[in-house]
């Protein structure tokens, strides 16, 4: 397994350009099966979850031509579907959890589809309940094969119907978008997830001759069509790593300027910054944060302990929580991080401990960090990725200590996170790749 090593403490200074929504991305490569015809996708990140999600249309016999770094065509009229019962589809499937995105897909068009227990990050019960309960109100069977422990999953006809769902999945509401497209009659889904890469996905469906209402609202109606066409389309910029890159900045106290943001598109993720008390400036495109020694954290309006939580859209996403936790180490003032979602994902907070960061975990959903205010800076040492958003977590942690950090099992961070020591390199990091490093 490769390593990262980082002599710290850095500070960064210059621009850089987030890459395009992973998760975003993951979605539409799945809506292109929904067509015969060419679909382009621009501003597609070259990371490793997308590289696997590339490859399983590959194997489906997905004709697909390379035409930049991040843009594709893709024409999907003539499947090989035996190649979801091979060993290859189920190795490769099982190991990322977009593949449960086909589901919809296929089952819309071709009436079945293979569904291996999804891998993903070690973050905690990650249950496909939504995905399923919903399908089978449009008319989906659903089998587990135990040998093969996967889901096959068949209908002899997806019509519409209401679907509430139980949570608002946001996969799980793309995955009953993309089945209600083809689906005979009227789909509405209450509670649906209302992120941006929905609405992307709904502006893209729309733009192949899908009939959909109600996008951005929590719920959404749709006019089932018989065929979808081509199109073209470009992911939004990953608000994930824009989240990241103003943490890095606050931590490492630095100078960098974010490009094309979109920040109409970033719901309260900057609001959150501001709470921490990171100081930045919005341009029409661009966020701009200042280096700034001392980031003094909120209180809430009777005096009390800042609460830092994830909810759904437009709240904190959850995979920018293990970044707050992090950035509130050097700020003046104490922050409660509640974690809500997944009961697993602070437990690289033991790393931090071991960094001199002040630190209590309450229980695996809460942990409260009382700020150093930069009266202590965190000591390198060896630590390893335990899934992508602790592992870049980590590599801030890491930019803003003094000494050597090792950090291993970076092949979490390659999953999400686009040639990131390269692109950091270029603003003064200094993290060196080492290959095939002891795990």
């Amino acid at each position: 397994m490769d390593a990262f090593e980082i002599h710290g403490p850095v500070k960064l200074k210059g621009e850089i350009t987030p890459q395009g929504a992973k998760n975003e991305a993951l979605q539409i490569l799945a809506a292109v099966l929904l067509s015969d015809e060419t679909i382009t996708v621009h501003n597609i990140p070259d990371i490793r979850d997308i590289q696997k999600q590339i490859e399983l249309l590959a194997g489906l016999g997905v004709k697909i031509e390379r035409l930049s770094a991040n843009s594709y065509s893709f024409k999907s009229d003539n499947l090989n579907l035996g190649y979801l019962d091979s060993s290859e589809f189920y190795n490769l499937g099982g190991a990322i959890r977009g593949s449960v995105l086909f589901l919809g897909p296929l089952l819309a068009r071709f009436g079945r589809c293979v569904i291996p227990k999804p891998g993903g990050d070690k973050i905690g019960r990650r249950k496909l309940d939504t995905h399923f309960l919903g399908l089978q109100t449009l008319g989906a069977d659903f089998h587990f094969d135990t040998h093969k422990s996967g889901y096959i999953v068949t209908t002899k006809g997806l019509k519409g119907a209401y679907v509430l769902l139980e949570e608002a999945s946001v996969t799980g509401t793309a995955n009953l978008i993309m089945a209600g497209v083809l689906a005979e009659g009227i789909t509405q889904i209450y509670f649906a997830a209302c992120e941006p890469y929905i609405q992307q996905l709904c502006l893209m469906l729309n733009n192949m001759g899908a009939h959909i209402e109600g996008s951005g609202t929590n719920l959404i109606t749709i006019h089932g069509v018989s065929k979808l066409h081509g199109c073209e389309h470009t992911c939004l910029p990953d608000m994930i790593e824009i989240g990241s890159f103003m943490g890095l900045a606050a931590m490492t106290q630095s100078a960098i300027t974010i490009k094309n943001c979109r920040p109409d598109t970033l719901g309260l993720i900057p609001v959150f910054f501001k709470k921490l008390g990171l100081k930045f400036e919005i341009t029409e495109n661009d966020i701009i944060v200042p280096e700034q020694n001392i980031y003094e954290v909120d209180t809430n309006m009777d005096g009390s302990i800042l609460t830092i939580s994830d909810a759904p859209w437009p709240g904190f996403s959850p995979d920018l929580l293990s970044i707050a936790l992090v950035m509130a180490i050097q700020a003046k003032g104490n922050v409660l991080i509640h974690q809500k979602m997944f009961e697993s994902r602070l437990f690289f907070v033991d790393s931090l401990l071991d960094m001199g960061a002040q630190i209590i975990i309450c229980d695996p959903h809460r942990a409260t960090v009382m700020g150093l205010a930069r009266q202590h800076k965190l000591r390198g040492i060896k630590m390893r990725s335990p899934d992508i958003r602790a592992g870049v977590a980590l590599l801030i942690a890491a930019l803003s200590a003094e000494g050597k950090s090792t950090i291993q099992n970076i092949v979490q961070i390659d999953r999400g996170y686009e040639k990131i020591d390269e692109r950091l390199n270029l603003l003064g990091a200094g993290i060196v790749r080492i290959k095939n490093s002891e795990s």
